[in-house]
C-alpha cells in the first residue's frame, strides 16, 4: 500500500465518521442548549437535569439515522477497507 492509497483511506474514513456521528453529536447540542436556557430562565441548577433529556435525543436520533449510518459504514468497509486488505 502506498502513502497516498493510505492517506485517502484515512480521508475517507475520517470524513465517514464526521458524518455518522454529526447527526446525534447535533441532537446532543441542541437539547443541551435547551436545556441549559431552560434552567437558566427557570434558576434551576440541577446539574443531572440535561442527562436524560440529552440522552433521550440521542437514541431517537440514532435510532432514526441507524439505517444510513450503517450503509454508510458498510460502503467504506466493501469499498475501501476491504480491497485494502485483500490487495486488489
Amino acid at each position: 500500500m502506498t502513502d497516498a492509497a493510505l492517506m485517502d483511506l484515512l480521508r475517507e474514513g475520517l470524513w465517514t465518521s464526521l458524518v455518522v456521528s454529526l447527526p446525534i453529536l447535533t441532537a446532543a447540542l441542541v437539547v443541551g442548549l435547551a436545556v441549559g436556557l431552560l434552567q437558566a430562565l427557570t434558576s434551576v441548577q440541577e446539574m443531572t437535569l440535561t442527562f436524560v433529556p440529552k440522552l433521550g435525543a440521542i437514541l431517537v436520533v440514532f435510532w432514526i439515522s441507524m439505517d444510513y449510518s450503517g450503509r454508510m459504514l458498510l460502503t467504506l468497509w466493501e469499498g475501501q477497507i476491504l480491497p485494502s486488505i485483500v490487495g486488489s
